[in-house]
């Protein structure tokens, strides 16, 4: 059964107010994904998500580059809208919440935590993600994990659907004594936990203070390894300093390793939209940065 939305909450202190939503610039956003405005609906939603997560890369550049300009909305629509560059779920979501909100959906944003329980100790509430309540129905939108969801998917427990040749499935659970869902992804496996969001209220400051965490703390992957993700055509590509990961639906999942000059081909393929020196001085980031083995170059390997 659909999990009962949560109770209306006053929108003018919590969304109008406090996230800003209005100073979004949503034809300029629609335009940049290449749609119309279209009135709230399932499909319209549907669209507005994929055409997001195809669009934008994920990427944490900007934290590497130590320029990130924060995560309030007029930086995040600055840098998506005005730039066409990509981030990672704190911009993604922060950006689709907004535009959302002036197409006249009703959204909750939610914090999750990133990893599986069971696996072994799992991370603050860093990942940022949004809910759509639409006609009586909770949906879980995520734009901004570097593996997930094309579409939204409804919190109801044990539903699984298929996206992009990727099993997916929502589990209801808790935290402590506080109601939570679990999205996960089918791998050869099992059933890998991607992340648990839990319905505790968000408010501006735990983003911004999420967002410090993750581009500051020295044990935060995204300021020790690049990462640049993006939903090609016919593959999903995850891009770091020393390999890339290719998925295609229905197929293995491949994995190389990559040269200095693979690196750079591989970021015009995925093209996160960086200035000619941002993609130098990232360049040499990684340089200085490489771990990968001696296996050579290009030289690929599969997994389940």
């Amino acid at each position: 059964m659909t999990e009962p939305a949560p109770k209306p909450v006053n929108r003018s202190m919590t969304d109008a107010g406090a996230w800003r939503s209005d100073r979004l610039d949503v034809d300029g956003y629609l335009a940049r994904l290449g749609i119309p405005a279209r009135p709230p609906g399932r499909a319209a939603l549907d669209e507005i998500h994929e055409r997001h997560v195809r669009t934008f890369t994920f990427d944490n550049a900007d934290v590497l580059l130590r320029q990130h300009p924060g995560v309030d909305l007029d930086a995040v629509q600055e840098k998506f809208v005005g730039r066409g560059r990509g981030g990672y779920c704190f911009e993604h979501s922060t950006l689709l919440s907004a535009a959302l909100e002036q197409l006249g959906y009703r959204v909750i944003r939610r914090l999750a935590r990133v990893g599986d329980p069971a696996g072994g100790p799992v991370g603050t509430r860093t990942h940022l993600v949004v809910e759509v309540v639409l006609d009586g129905e909770r949906l879980l939108c995520d734009p901004g994990f570097g593996m997930s969801i094309v579409r939204p998917v409804p919190l109801i427990d044990g539903h699984e659907e298929e996206q992009d040749g990727e099993r997916f499935r929502v589990v209801r659970t808790h935290e402590g004594d506080v109601a939570a869902w679990q999205l996960q992804r089918l791998r050869g496996q099992g059933w890998e936990v991607q992340h648990t969001t839990d319905e505790i209220p968000v408010h501006p400051a735990d983003v911004a203070d999420g967002h410090h965490v993750t581009s500051t703390s020295p044990g935060s992957h995204f300021t020790t390894s690049l990462i640049v993700a993006r939903r090609l055509p016919d593959r999903h590509v995850t891009l770091t300093s020393d390999g890339v990961t290719i998925r295609r639906p229905g197929a293995p999942t491949e994995h190389q390793d990559v040269s200095p000059g693979e690196l750079r081909e591989w970021l015009g393929i995925l093209d996160p939209h960086l200035s000619a020196e941002e993609t130098e001085r990232l360049l040499a980031w990684a340089a200085e940065h490489r771990t990968v083995s001696q296996r050579p170059a290009g030289r690929p390997t599969t997994a389940g």
